[in-house]
């Protein structure tokens, strides 16, 4: 049978078994990695899967249920399963649940692709982490490394509210990466992202990075770190590049909107959040410069979609505004308890996974500045680039992060490189101290998100650019 009639199937058997609602996705999804180490091939990694999740909504409680496989008796066993376990949950009822509203729509939709990843011959693909990693080595790195990931997914989805969608998602990215030893420490440069960078496009992504002709660059730098001197520990001011605000974003922002975390619905992995419904629309989040936007319709972004896992249309929304909290990553369920008219920003990441809240893209509007700028403005600070070790605490307020490289600023010059730079900080403290932010805006991609219990891999997107911070302190030392 068709994809859309294993997932009808199944939702028609979740309401004939007691069900008031109810969704089914099938999903089939390919995936395809490939890293080298030092000039050679290490591992590659092909695979596929595909397979049907149910979800039943009973009084207040959930039932989820899934099968790897889209017969019509599976599909049918799979719906009254899920309403049985929606049912069983019912009896201990919690508080009621609704859903807001989602227009019922028949709708297809695809992710930009000029250049199908999975269609590049793999030695084609294969001979580009060679070439790199092989530079990497001849300019000294004692470890060099390149990685590149793809994943096609195709997505049917059904609500017995007449929810009628298909998806063809593609996504894809890599990086590469030289480490060096020295006596005491070892130091390692990365490009462009600690983990690479990824988007929601094609393998012109990865042709756009140009992983080779970085190679040389960042083997030299992560050699010059072993003799770099320490950055120094104090209060300063702080320029964060791209990536690394990117992360900050995740890490202070992201998290700490999403609504299952507030409501306190959610505490696996990264805990809950420091943020008090009763406060959206008033609290300072951050400096007038903080304009955070949740925006699943950026193209080529890697948290981008033309509907999220419980049918609703992609739509960009404030998440700050001006400094201001003004918005949350919500579901139908969620945001209905809170009192919000919209969700949106429910994910899962693979058929055998229940859905739930999760980031698209979260990211900075451009500032009036320029990198450049921000240093020529800046008489004594550090600026620091390229995660390399993150800490925060499980309410996503107090953290520490760690970048490859700094390099010490004074006199609105970049000065010396300097090594383990470190910062830390709180949350809103921190935001308010932004003072000058670029408008290099770059969509940066993170494909490692971990959510939930069972575990879920998540794919987001952090639209962001270089920025200053005021009397931030960093070198504090482990």
């Amino acid at each position: 049978m068709s994809e859309f009639d294993a997932a009808t199937a199944a939702v028609q058997a979740a309401l004939d078994a007691g069900a008031r609602y109810a969704d089914a996705r099938v999903m089939h999804r390919r995936y395809e990695s490939m890293s080298a180490r030092n000039g050679a091939i290490e591992e590659l990694t092909q695979h596929e899967s595909i397979g049907l999740g149910v979800r039943a909504l009973v009084g207040s409680s959930w039932g989820f249920h899934a099968v790897p496989e889209l017969s019509d008796a599976a599909a049918r066993a799979a719906g009254r399963q899920a309403a049985a376990i929606a049912t069983a949950s019912a009896r201990v009822p919690g508080p009621p649940i609704d859903l807001v509203p989602s227009p019922a729509v028949t709708a297809s939709w695809a992710s930009e692709c000029a250049v199908d990843p999975l269609g590049v011959p793999l030695s084609d693909k294969g001979d580009l982490l060679v070439r790199a990693t092989a530079t990497m080595r001849e300019h000294g790195a004692d470890l060099a490394e390149g990685l590149y990931q793809i994943w096609d997914t195709a997505k049917w989805f059904v609500s017995s509210e007449g929810h009628r969608i298909d998806q063809r998602i593609r996504e894809c990215g890599g990086g590469i990466s030289a480490t060096s030893i020295g006596e005491r420490e070892t130091q390692r440069r990365s490009y462009p992202s600690y983990r690479g960078q990824y988007g929601t496009t094609g393998w012109e992504l990865v042709d756009s990075l140009d992983l080779t002709a970085h190679a040389a660059r960042i083997a030299e730098e992560s050699r010059a770190l072993l003799t770099a001197p320490e950055c120094p520990a104090g209060e300063t001011d702080l320029i964060l590049g791209g990536e690394q605000l990117a992360l900050q974003i995740h890490e202070s922002v992201g998290h700490a909107i999403e609504l299952d975390r507030i409501l306190g619905w959610e505490a696996a992995f990264a805990g809950t959040s420091w943020l008090d419904l009763a406060q959206l629309g008033s609290l300072r989040y951050g400096s007038e410069l903080m304009n955070v936007t949740i925006d699943p319709t950026i193209p080529g972004a890697l948290g981008s979609f033309g509907f999220d896992d419980e049918g609703s249309p992609a739509v960009a929304r404030d998440a700050v505004r001006e400094g201001r909290w003004v918005g949350v990553l919500a579901g139908r369920d969620s945001a209905a308890v809170a009192g919000l008219d919209h969700g949106g920003s429910v994910r899962a990441d693979g058929w055998a996974r229940l859905p739930m809240v999760r980031m698209t893209n979260v990211g900075l509007e451009p500032g009036p500045h320029t990198l450049d700028e921000i240093v020529a403005a800046t008489d004594d600070g550090v600026l620091m680039d390229l995660n390399r070790s993150w800490s925060i605490d499980d309410k996503r307020l107090n953290f520490q992060f760690g970048c490859e490289i700094g390099w010490e600023v004074k006199n609105g010059r970049r000065g010396r490189m300097l090594r383990n730079p470190t910062y830390t900080g709180i949350g809103p403290h921190f935001w308010r101290s932004m003072d000058m932010l670029s408008s290099e805006i770059v969509p940066w991609g993170t494909p490692n998100c971990g959510k939930g219990q069972p575990g879920q891999i998540g794919h987001t997107g952090h639209p962001a650019a270089p920025a200053r911070f005021r009397n931030v302190r960093v070198g504090v030392r482990a």
